[in-house]
Formats: structure tokens, sequence, C-alpha cells
């Protein structure tokens, strides 16, 4: 997997990067003091994950997220639990506290992985999923799927039904799972807490889509990305 690590404090980021070498899976491109730098690095090179400390001068960890067009992983890294709330309401990956040893890091990076090799796994066969839901798997066909919903610790996922009728599906899931699933071209996260089909897009006015019967709220960092994907059509 290809990372990069976003860290003003020098000792913190050699910290994380002797981590990324002890680790075979995982490719260190670059490393930055600040969010403006990674930001621009971001723009024209593409990335698996990202451990970005939150507690930065000028954009802080939070905030360059919310100024990201393609959210990839993310780990947080911070000195403060202040922050998990607002980490979970980003869908960040993990949550690190610090100081951490090599076996925090291991369980983090861990579950990055398993994140990308679904979404690799999804590119053999681009059509469908499983999700759980209660005591069973239910096969999604994504042409299907009109909306994806935020909604605490769980996902509602709606699909869509003859007569413009849509059902919800509740799971006990994250949006980042959710997303990796989903492939880019058919996909976009529009708001924190919506991810939409393109195809199923009635209308778009201002800071709102409308699908089915539902009106979803544009994010402004989101907007600009959502327009050039809609030009695709």
């Amino acid at each position: 997997m290809k990372c990069i690590v976003v860290d003003d404090d020098e000792l913190s980021r050699k910290l994380v990067e002797g981590c990324i070498e002890r680790t075979e899976f995982l490719q260190l491109a670059a490393s930055f003091s600040n969010a403006k730098d990674a930001i621009k690095y971001l723009k024209n090179d593409r990335v698996d994950l990202i451990f970005l400390d939150v507690e930065m001068p000028e954009i802080s960890g939070l905030e360059m997220i919310e100024q990201l067009k393609s959210v990839p992983q993310i780990i947080l890294i911070t000195g403060k639990r202040d922050y998990a709330v607002e980490a979970f309401e980003y869908d960040v990956t993990d949550y690190i506290l610090k100081p951490f040893d090599f076996e925090r890091f291991k369980k983090a990076v861990s579950k990055a992985r398993e994140l990308h090799e679904a979404q690799n796994q999804l590119n053999s066969n681009e059509n469908e999923f499983f999700i759980k839901k209660d005591s069973k798997l239910i096969k999604l066909n994504l042409t299907d799927i009109a909306y994806v919903e935020a909604l605490a610790d769980y996902v509602n996922i709606f699909v869509e039904k003859p007569a413009n009728h849509v059902e919800r599906l509740t799971v006990l899931s994250t949006m980042k799972s959710v997303e990796a699933k989903l492939p880019v071209r058919d996909f976009c996260r529009v708001h924190r807490s919506y991810i939409v089909r393109l195809d199923k897009i009635k209308t778009f006015e201002d800071s709102s889509i409308q699908i089915a019967d539902k009106v979803i709220p544009v994010s402004r960092s989101n907007k600009e990305f959502l327009v050039k994907k809609l030009k695709m059509f």
C-alpha cells in the first residue's frame, strides 16, 4: 500500500516512517511536515493511506481531510483523546494515541490492509458484493444501490426497487468500509454522511441533489469534485 506521513513533529514523523519501513506491505511515498505541502502532493499523486497528525499549524489534520477531493484511508495520530469523536465522524480507519509502539501500529495498518484488499477483491467482480445484516449475508447488485447514509456506528444502504421505491438496509459497518467496496467511476462521496450513485441523481441544485424522493446535502468541499464527475455522463 502506497502511503504518506503528515506530521509537524519531526520525532513523531520519524517514528511513523520507521514503523512503515518495518511493514512489508507498506510503501512510503513521501513525508511532510505540514498539511499544505501534502495537499499539493495529493493533487497529482494518489496514495492508499495517510498517517495524519491532528494538531498542526495553519491547517489541522481534520481540516486537511475536508480539503481533499478524494480521501484515501486515514490513520490519525495524535497526543490527545479529545479528537476521538471527531475522528469517528470523519470515518477514519483508525485513531492512534501518542506515544505508541509497533504493536499498536501493526493493529491499525492491518485494519487498513483488510479494507484495501476488499477493494481489490471488488475489482474482480464489480457488479455485486455481500453485506452482513443480522445473522445472514445479503448480496447486493451495485447498480441497484441509490445512496449510502452514515448513521452513528451503522450505515444505511438504500436500494432502488420498482416504481421508484427505495428500500433501506441497515448494517453494522463504517462509511469507509462501504466506500472501499464501491467503484469510484459510479459512486461519489458528496458529504461526510452520504455516498451516492451518480446515475441515480435526478437533480443537482446549489448544495443539494435529489435521488428518488430524498434530498441529499452536498458539502462545499465535495461540490467541485461532484460537478467534474457528472460532466462524464
